[in-house]
């Protein structure tokens, strides 16, 4: 049989899983999908590095359950992170699917899930229709409008009367894109300017060159984790800031993860994000020393969104006694409400995406590194796009 035929019968299977149930096993299985490889492998690895640190703190038994990660790599690409999910679902017999670091990878699974009754964790891929796409999808990182429309509020208020965007093509960068514009038009800003910049290969210069041009009071920026730094870098090196164009950004821009590694340059910058490793919380502070000491390296906001996840999946199991069933385990993911490392959350129980505090943040040195410091809080922030369609 070869591999059409494979996948075939792995999604006829779907149908009989949902009837035999993995619900009646004894151990729950969690099929993690994560970018293990490639230039989004720093996602992955925070992660599951989060999820293991959550079980080791916690223990692998609930409700009388034995709790199982499998981790897989997806390679980036959506149809290998359908199959994997297929496998995990049809021959693993995973009671969760969960991690998901880029939007279309999110969408390939939307199937799956919907079709086999399995409730699916997005802890990272932020675009905000993907809880649309399956009635079984649930959400603990967080949307791109979410984080966007604070900042898009903040910056009118704040001197920032003209800009110009510039965000990756795809679509979060879209999200980004009409959430600030909608919000900073309203706020009486003026957008000047919107670029796209290409997901593959992106070369900034020739569209930071155009941003210069239209002489705005400050660039608004959002790229995926990890592209932050050739931005900041050629914001520099193009000398930008000495036009009097202030740099203002997602906090995906400005990931914990890579803060440090861009250097000066990156002081002063203003950010909106639900996470910062500098939030000033006893539980996010116990939760950076654990990560650090069990990973070496510090935890930025996709780790903590998987954090969170292993959280709302041990919570529901215990609300079922232990029952693994799909229906009843999304069931009892919705509405749950609990305090995060990153401050109060909670799963909208319409949308199943999470509710959270957004924070404004600035690149300040901190005993001689670099962090992104709050000083501000909106709470209990909505995914906005969701919320205006009522």
């Amino acid at each position: 049989m070869n591999r059409r035929h494979l996948l075939i019968a792995a999604t006829a299977g779907l149908g009989l899983l949902t009837a035999t149930g993995a619900y009646a096993q004894q151990t729950v299985k969690i099929g993690l999908i994560l970018p293990m490889s490639g230039p989004f492998a720093s996602t992955g690895r925070q992660i599951e590095g989060m999820a293991k640190l959550y079980m080791a703190q916690n223990g692998n038994m609930v409700a009388g359950k034995k709790i199982e990660l499998i981790v897989k790599d997806d390679t980036g690409t959506a149809d290998v992170t359908k199959r994997i999910a297929q496998e995990l679902v049809v021959n693993e017999k995973v009671s969760v699917l969960a991690g998901f670091g880029l939007t279309p990878l999110a969408l390939a699974t939307a199937p799956i899930a919907t079709q086999a009754k399995v409730p699916t964790i997005v802890m990272a891929a932020a675009t905000s229709i993907i809880t649309e796409q399956s009635p079984y999808i649930v959400r603990t990182g967080f949307t791109l409008p979410q984080v966007t429309a604070p900042l898009a509020e903040w910056a009118p208020k704040n001197g920032i009367k003209k800009v110009v965007t510039l965000v990756s093509d795809y679509g979060p960068g879209h999200d980004a894109e009409k959430a600030f514009k909608e919000t900073f038009t309203k706020g009486g800003g003026q957008v000047l300017a919107e670029l796209r910049v290409p997901m593959a290969n992106p070369e900034f210069a020739p569209f930071l060159q155009r941003a210069r041009d239209a002489k705005p009071d400050a660039l608004f920026v959002f790229v995926p984790s990890g592209v932050g730094s050739a931005v900041m870098k050629q914001f520099a090196e193009r000398e930008l800031a000495k036009d009097g164009i202030r740099l203002i950004v997602t906090g995906d821009v400005l990931d914990d993860d890579i803060l440090n590694g861009m250097g000066d340059t990156a002081l002063g910058v203003v950010s909106s994000h639900h996470y910062s490793a500098a939030h000033n919380s006893p539980e996010n502070k116990a939760l950076v020393e654990a990560f650090k000491k069990s990973n070496n390296m510090r935890p930025n906001f996709h780790g903590v969104g998987g954090y969170d996840g292993m959280h709302l999946i041990y919570q529901a199991l215990k609300k079922t006694n232990g029952d693994a069933d799909g229906t009843k385990l999304l069931e009892a993911m919705k509405g749950q409400s609990w305090t995060s490392p990153r401050g109060p959350v909670s799963i909208d129980p319409e949308t199943r995406d999470i509710v959270q505090n957004v924070f404004i943040r600035k690149v300040e040195k901190v005993n001689g590194e670099l962090y992104n410091v709050e000083f501000a809080t909106i709470e209990k922030v909505k995914d906005p796009v969701k919320a205006a369609k009522k």
